[in-house]
């Protein structure tokens, strides 16, 4: 490890390593740090991903694939099970990773595009100066160090710390925020090809329960409810009622618990010679908390943006203004379109959420498009149509706003 380099990247996440790689492959010099001693432990999610969308970034390798799905099964709270092609179910399902194992995969690749990588390595502020972020005090193996960067990347999750050192607001209410909790089960009887999601606010209030296959009689078996949801119940405590319900003789083998910001996007993403990305910069989906997708897609974007300044020897805030631009304008756009979505439809109750699912039995949605299927809901919910107008309110207001952002 030098005391100087290009571009600094924290969190070694999906986010993380694609910044390095993508910087790497650009030419410059890339510190990536992660301060846990292994990439990709604890896994906090529930591993899945569109394939299209990943093969957009890496060629799939079966050795970080436990299965491969075609489509989604939802379970509204009396039961009723409404099923959903891939291209319908979202970014989450297609594959089913090992995040263990894929998390090292994508650092591996920013090792091999040039990327210099250091586990147990925790950044413990930033060093500032002028206004500007020139680097970050580390700490390795007990020992403290200053490394010099022309711009720092925080990619250091949910929780991280990066942006609020460099004078960025990341500040969340019980509301911004999933409170998840998962179990890695085996012995299950499951429908390998399909992942599962339930749904009903006396099982996951203001949230829902899912079942991604893993092969061989395995799933992740999970809950994530919102903030404002979980100071009354306890995540874990409705996931064993599930467990107990659903696969009584199930045997769980791993347990993790976590948080997922499902808030929308922040006010701003940049500051002088620092960018944020993946969960840093609060760009999971706020309807289904996945990230993994989204935070490549970030993460390739600010390694091109910070090539480009550091070629033009300007790291200011407005240079970097052009990676906040671009993401807001693509992806920053659906995640609020999603917001504004997960806003309406988490007042809904378990009688309305049943009459949905009833109106879309003997529909096939093999074959649906989006559209089809809104069309569906619309003709046999006349009062959702009426609800849903202030949803595509909602959608055309942040297409006006964009559109002022980008030509701006």
């Amino acid at each position: 490890m030098k005391d100087r380099y290009d571009v600094i990247v924290v969190g070694a996440g999906p986010g993380g390593s694609m910044t390095a790689k993508t910087a790497a492959l650009e030419g410059l010099d890339v510190l990536l740090i992660e301060k846990r001693q292994q990439i990709g432990d604890p896994v906090r999610c529930a591993e899945g991903v569109n394939k299209e969308y990943l093969k957009e970034y890496i060629e799939p390798d079966p050795a970080w694939i436990s299965a491969e799905v075609k489509g989604s099964k939802i379970y509204s709270p009396d039961g009723t099970m409404i099923e959903m092609s891939e291209e319908l179910s979202g970014a989450e399902v297609g594959y089913v990773l090992e995040r263990k194992v894929f998390d090292r995969a994508l650092a591996r690749e920013a090792a091999l595009a040039g990327a210099e990588v250091m586990v147990k390595t925790r950044a413990t502020g930033l060093l500032i100066e002028d206004g500007f972020v020139k680097g970050i005090k580390a700490e390795h193996m007990g020992k403290k160090y200053d490394i010099r960067a022309k711009i720092v990347v925080g990619a250091d999750g949910v929780e991280s710390k990066v942006g609020r050192w460099a004078g960025i607001d990341t500040t969340l209410k019980p509301s911004d925020m999933c409170t998840c909790a998962q179990y890695l089960m085996t012995d299950i009887d499951i429908d390998p090809d399909f992942c599962e999601f339930f749904l009903g606010n006396e099982i996951a209030p203001i949230g829902y329960i899912w079942v991604f296959p893993k092969g061989n009689n395995m799933a992740n078996v999970g809950i994530g409810i919102t903030g404002n949801a979980s100071g009354k119940v306890r995540a874990i405590e409705l996931l064993d009622d599930f467990v107990q319900e659903h696969y009584p003789g199930g045997k769980a083998i791993e347990l993790v618990v976590g948080g997922v910001p499902v808030c929308g996007t922040i006010e701003r993403t940049v500051a002088n010679g620092l960018m944020l990305v993946g969960d840093a910069a609060r760009q999971s989906d706020p309807v289904t908390g996945g990230g993994i997708f989204n935070s490549m897609w970030a993460g390739d974007m600010a390694g091109k943006v910070a090539a480009s300044a550091i070629r033009r020897s300007d790291v200011s805030a407005e240079s970097l203004e052009e990676y906040e631009k671009k993401w807001r304008a693509e992806l920053g756009r659906d995640i609020n379109m999603s917001l504004v979505v997960k806003q309406r439809f988490t007042r809904l109750s378990d009688h309305e959420l049943n009459t949905l699912a009833h109106s879309l039995e003997g529909i096939d949605l093999g074959s649906a498009t989006l559209i089809g299927l809104l069309w569906a809901l619309f003709k046999a919910n006349k009062k959702l149509l009426w609800d849903l107008r202030s949803i595509f309110k909602g959608i055309k207001d942040i297409e006006m706003e964009v559109s002022a952002e980008v030509g701006s």
